[in-house]
């Protein structure tokens, strides 16, 4: 009986920018620390918001609260022309994503602005664009599907050139802090690994609101006990400022300001400012 033999695919381009991720996240000795949260109180709050926002984003504006407060979580190592430390004015959330591309499930990135400075319902709908909105219509996307199809060599000369020259625009491009999780899924990440310094998950949430919150840190930036403080933070933004907000159920913008409002969450088409360019 003649033997079927296996067949080659092509790597596609949402495949080449985790593998170019994959590439440059070895290169940083992080760490995890994770805490126990409970979210219970936020159940009923966030149920009843007008936008019913996601848990990803309710960590996210917690954490970006936290960041805005203690400076060296926006902080990244720079190694080029020399080795120094930048520190960012605010905070740039780099959110993981998943999308079909070309019938076949992709991860790509959505980048926030300043989380800590806009409402939890812009960024749902912030969320709604880069979950919704047609591939070559999100800046962020094209462009990532843009840079993989440039020669390997080139493609890594562009990320590590962007990694290491300019910190902020490694800021604007990348973010300050990534942020990933499979709990909708009952699943958990162990380590997640990234190029920037600090990435946050979280694990299933239970039916008392106990959730595993895990920060993921660039030991040659910060150090565990520092972490395992700021996960303390953590803690309290939820249970506290988000809570207060989730509440209140505010539909209220931020600031008019290119900074803290992404052009396309003001009705706006999407310019380059709004998101990540390459």
């Amino acid at each position: 009986m003649h033997e079927s033999k296996g067949s080659n695919l092509p790597i596609s381009g949402p495949r080449r920018f985790i593998i170019d991720l994959v590439h440059f996240a070895r290169q940083v000795p992080s760490t995890p620390v994770c805490r126990k949260v409970n979210v219970s109180a936020l159940f009923e709050p966030r149920k009843n918001h007008p936008a019913r926002p996601s848990w990803a984003l309710l960590f996210m504006k917690a954490y970006a609260l936290v960041g805005a407060e203690n400076p060296p979580l926006r902080r990244a190592l720079l190694e080029f022309p020399w080795p120094r430390l930048y520190e960012h004015p605010w905070m740039n959330c780099a959110l993981a994503i998943e999308r079909s591309y070309q019938n076949e499930p992709g991860v790509f990135v959505g980048l926030f602005r300043a989380p800590e400075r806009q409402t939890i319902a812009q960024l749902q709908e912030a969320l709604l664009w880069y979950k919704k909105q047609p591939l070559e219509k999100v800046g962020v996307y094209r462009r990532a599907l843009k840079v993989s199809r440039v020669p390997t060599p080139i493609r890594r000369m562009l990320w590590w050139t962007t990694l290491n020259f300019s910190g902020y625009k490694r800021a604007k491009r990348f973010g300050t802090f990534g942020l990933t999780s499979y709990g909708a899924l009952g699943a958990e990440s162990l380590h997640p690994i990234s190029p920037l310094t600090t990435t946050l998950t979280y694990g299933p949430i239970s039916a008392s609101g106990d959730v595993i919150v895990k920060l993921i840190y660039d030991h040659r930036v910060l150090d565990g006990a520092y972490i395992a403080r700021r996960l303390i933070d953590i803690d309290k933004a939820m249970n506290g400022p988000i809570l207060d907000e989730l509440r209140q159920g505010s539909l209220d913008g931020v600031q008019n300001s290119a900074i803290l409002r992404p052009h396309f969450l003001a009705g706006k088409p999407e310019t380059e400012d709004a998101v990540v360019e390459d």
